[in-house]
């Protein structure tokens, strides 16, 4: 086959993938898009099994003693906007202590589609995310554009750093009173939250590194404008985050089960209403990075509703 034809072929699997109504029946006219539909059932197929395996895999750990307990989070987790099953650890810790005034803080949402608090904004929450990516802060403008109309929504397109933070809450108006920070910032998350001496929110989701397991007690150096590489090197093992959460007044309640997220309530809103003991050890998942399987239905897409 010559140099051409090659890339004859190669430009109509490209525009085949890029048109999948192309290719929507057998017997079609085109070989190539008969192909190339029979493909995309087979991997819809195999994405269809893999959620099977995830859920069967996830009803046997929560049958597991440890999970046993009704005060631990972990047999909560759903996820409908979340990239695990963070929604619903969020969505219970809010029944324990109540919502408050229902303003959240998230930095790190990429285009909103999959984070922490798409949840909350749709359940009427007001807040504020932050996005450093030019892109995917004009998507969140075009997609997200009532919920930043009406108010519900602020957006700040900027790099957040540990000598900006506290001056982008005050900008926004959140400096006080804000019932969820979520930060996932992929490197610096610790030493940002270490940074924050202006607001103390009731709960904090942080990004955690799993490979890091309990007793380690490190932390990446701080580098303002580095950028996670793809690989382990990042972040903090859970115990760093532990103790710098008692320094700041929190006490850890739970992690998600994909072992990426640790949660983190105020001392002063915890009672007894959370698993004890407070500590890495106790609150460590694994990273279950696959459980990005775990299905919402389809895929996400953040809106308005109206309550009825």
């Amino acid at each position: 086959m010559t140099v051409s034809a090659i890339r004859s072929l190669f430009q109509k699997i490209v525009h085949a993938i890029a048109k999948p109504g192309a290719a929507n029946q057998t017997g079609n006219a085109d070989p190539l898009a008969d192909i190339l539909y029979w493909t995309r059932i087979g991997a819809q197929r195999q994405i269809e099994s893999l959620k099977i395996q995830f859920l069967n895999y996830w009803e046997e750990e929560m049958k597991k003693p440890r999970n046993a307990d009704p005060k631990r989070l972990l047999r909560h987790g759903f996820k409908t906007y979340s990239q695990n099953d963070e929604d619903g650890v969020i969505q219970e810790i809010f029944r324990r202590i109540g919502s408050g005034d229902r303003r959240f803080v998230e930095f790190g949402v990429q285009t909103g589609f999959e984070c922490n608090t798409a949840k909350l904004l749709v359940e009427g929450w007001r807040g504020l995310w932050m996005e450093a990516n030019a892109a995917s802060a004009s998507r969140i403008r075009g997609h997200f554009a009532e919920f930043l109309e009406s108010g519900n929504l602020q957006l700040i397109e900027a790099m957040v750093t540990a000598e900006n933070i506290n001056a982008l809450l005050a900008r926004a108006g959140l400096s006080d009173s804000i019932d969820l920070l979520s930060i996932d910032i992929d490197f610096n998350d610790y030493w940002v939250w270490k940074a924050i001496d202006t607001a103390r929110p009731r709960v904090v989701a942080i990004e955690y590194n799993a490979a890091l397991r309990p007793p380690l007690s490190l932390v990446v150096p701080y580098a303002p404008t580095h950028a996670w590489s793809g690989g382990n090197y990042f972040g903090a093992s859970l115990e760093a985050l532990v103790r710098l959460a008692r320094i700041k007044g929190y006490r850890i309640v739970g992690c998600n089960f994909a072992g990426v997220n640790a949660f983190f309530v105020r001392e002063d809103l915890c009672g007894d209403l959370f698993l004890e003991p407070a500590t890495a050890q106790e609150h460590y998942e694994p990273p279950r990075y696959f459980s990005s399987v775990m299905s919402s239905g389809h895929a996400g897409r953040p809106g308005r509703y109206l309550e009825v």
